[in-house]
């Protein structure tokens, strides 16, 4: 399996799920000094980020054990491994049990209820039906005997479409699977051998259990678990983070499933909703266009005197302390009694309930990604001008970024209420979820005035005094723990 894998571009046309997250998470859990030494970290993954040679060696180890074992040449151990997705102990006990059916289920061995074919008595081809000389016949072990000009283009033709594993024989209705050492001869010109040993290794890290290649523009790096999860990977080359179980944008607490049915169908219904998409929305009391300039929830105008809430445009002190009514949509219990129309308007009504949200965080997460650049480049002016050290102003770094953490996670808390079936459990998440929402929204507020205070906006520049600090380290701790208590009873495990 010698590949030069500088050469290896990506494959993958994933979209892009949002922002990238990478910093987010540096450092952030460590820095929230109220957590205790004991506290259950939910997100806590173990991953090892190996080079396509520590990768190659791992593969030709587990090659050449179940080679030895089942006493089959190397070429055909990888097919029985890919089949098998590597879990060599697993094959090991099959083989030892049932030798002739591991082999068929592998489609490296006709099966005892394939048509058997003899060895041909005739020189004429399979496919084009030329007389050949015999040695110009080439057959795989069920015996489909074919010229090896025929052979040599059913190659071609597959490995240039992008195939490694899978090529099978040319006969009709056989799925019998061609070994490496029968293609590679076949092939014509070494460029197109490197193609097809780049698509092996592909097919080999994908099938793998244990493995997941990295989804970064022309990554070699190859991310090893001991046991795969949809948790939170991160390549050590290029810094890409995603979902190791789908190779997707993280997206916990929602499963992989849920996660690409969503995108689907925002991705379906985006001009339905459009309308609701822009940045504007009318003043609850004067009808005044207003327009969300920060990512905290929490809105203030002239006219009103007090506060409302930007998503349902009630006042903001309704909302209660713990408890947001406005993240939870009311079902209608007697929906299924009324006509289609009302049902399917009923559906509608609910996406866009949940919709709205999710847009509504990922404006957020933008808009809050200009206060914490605000915040980096304030912080390095005070150093610079000698008005204190990069650690007495962290607090302000940390809050931002732990602010953008826990927004995350709470906006991929929206697809995955949206797909929930009613009843306790639902509740219960609701109601988590509102307390993340709300603390969130406070730590917000907090980041916020915070910015507005080193920028000289509110009572004169200068830093917080102290107990404004230690209120917003004190919102950090509290969002944090709320983020953890929801995906450490809802995230899957």
């Amino acid at each position: 399996m010698s590949v030069d894998m500088n050469s290896q571009a990506s494959d993958s046309n994933e979209e892009d799920f949002g922002a990238d997250i990478a910093s987010y998470y540096e450092g952030v859990a460590s820095d929230v000094e109220q957590q205790s030494a004991d506290s259950f970290d939910p997100e806590e993954y173990q991953f090892t980020c190996m080079t396509y040679k520590e990768s190659q060696i791992m593969l030709t180890e587990e090659v050449n054990t179940v080679a030895a074992a089942m006493k089959v040449l190397p070429a055909v151990a990888k097919l029985i491994l890919v089949h098998f997705h590597w879990q060599v102990s697993q094959i090991l006990d099959r083989y030892k049990s049932n030798s002739s059916l591991l082999l068929s289920d592998a489609l490296v061995q006709p099966s005892s209820t394939c048509r058997s074919v003899t060895a041909p008595q005739s020189l004429q081809c399979g496919v084009c039906l030329q007389v050949v000389r015999r040695d110009s016949l080439l057959a795989l072990p069920c015996q489909h005997s074919f010229c090896k000009a025929c052979w040599e283009q059913h190659c071609t033709v597959l490995v240039k479409d992008g195939m490694g594993v899978g090529i099978s024989c040319m006969a009709q209705d056989c799925s019998l699977q061609m070994p490496e050492d029968f293609v590679l001869p076949l092939l014509p010109g070494e460029e197109l051998k490197d193609k097809y040993r780049r698509y092996l290794f592909r097919d080999y890290v994908e099938s793998h259990f244990q493995l997941q290649l990295c989804p970064g523009a022309d990554c070699p790096i190859v991310i090893k678990v001991q046991e795969p999860r949809a948790r939170r990977v991160q390549c050590s080359r290029c810094s890409e983070v995603f979902c190791f179980k789908c190779r997707q944008m993280y997206h916990a607490p929602t499963d992989c499933a849920t996660i690409r049915k969503w995108l689907t169908k925002c991705a379906d219904d985006s001009e339905t909703a459009n309308y609701i998409s822009a940045h504007t929305k009318d003043c609850p009391k004067c009808n005044i266009c207003i327009e969300k300039n920060g990512g905290c929830n929490h809105m203030g105008v002239f006219c009103l005197l007090t506060d409302f809430c930007w998503m349902c445009l009630g006042d903001w002190k309704t909302h209660g302390s713990e408890y947001y009514e406005c993240s939870r949509y009311k079902e209608n219990p007697d929906i299924v009694n009324q006509s289609q129309q009302a049902q399917a308007r009923e559906a509608l009504k609910k996406y866009l309930f949940y919709f709205e949200r999710w847009e509504n965080h990922n404006k957020s997460l933008q808009l809050e990604a200009q206060t914490y650049q605000r915040i980096q480049e304030k912080i390095q002016e005070r150093v610079m001008n000698n008005l204190g050290t990069w650690i007495d102003w962290q607090y302000l770094h940390n809050a931002a970024k732990l602010l953008a953490k826990c927004r995350y996670t709470l906006q991929y808390t929206y697809p995955y209420a949206y797909y929930m079936e009613s009843g306790p459990r639902k509740k219960l998440f609701e109601y988590q979820q509102a307390q993340l929402e709300a603390e969130i929204e406070n730590l917000s507020w907090k980041v916020e005035r915070a910015d507005s205070y080193e920028r000289g906006v509110v009572g004169g520049e200068g830093e917080l005094s102290a107990s404004d600090r230690g209120d917003l380290e004190n919102q950090m701790h509290i969002a944090e723990q709320r983020r953890r208590t929801l995906l450490k009873d809802f995230h899957d495990t």
